[in-house]
């Protein structure tokens, strides 16, 4: 780990949320290292700087000063669809998988460090994840057309 990198994003799939998609300040990891061709002909890569499963991080007890946890939202999806591809899926376990992904998440924060949760409830509401967690969240926004896309923000207690 970088001892710049004080954000982990540890579903960061193609870094499609960030700004800078090489920010140093941030490591980016997935369970995923992949290229796929869209259909529009462009090509969407998948390359964590390392490889990691969100249900089981490989650091210490709080060394990250912000966590950005945006896993995959989809239950179901075709074998080859762009969203797949582009989102990852969810287990056929999702809900311990999720259970098991914030208290990883916030294992890793140090105390009063900040999770940003990203969510899109096209499949799986947001009222189901959020009781998949103890912490309770400071604030949040919808977004998107159709305002399926939650943005919840999280601080750690000591």
């Amino acid at each position: 780990m970088s001892a710049a990198a004080k954000v982990l994003d540890p579903c960061s799939a193609s870094r499609m949320m960030w700004f800078d998609k090489k920010d140093q300040r941030a490591l980016f990891g997935d369970i995923r290292d992949e290229q796929h061709l869209l259909c529009d002909g462009r090509v969407l890569k998948v390359e964590p700087d390392v490889l990691m499963d969100f249900r089981q991080l490989p650091f210490d007890d709080g060394v990250f000063r912000m966590v950005v946890f945006d896993p995959p939202h989809l239950t179901r999806a075709g074998v080859d669809s762009w969203m797949r591809a582009k989102y990852g899926m969810l287990t056929s376990d999702w809900r311990e998988d999720i259970r098991k992904g914030f208290n990883e998440c916030f294992r890793v924060l140090e105390p009063e460090g900040i999770l940003i949760f990203k969510w899109n409830e096209t499949q799986v509401l947001v009222s189901e994840l959020l009781a998949l967690t103890d912490e309770k969240p400071l604030f949040g926004h919808k977004s998107g057309k159709r305002e399926k896309t939650h943005w919840i923000t999280f601080m750690k207690r000591r």
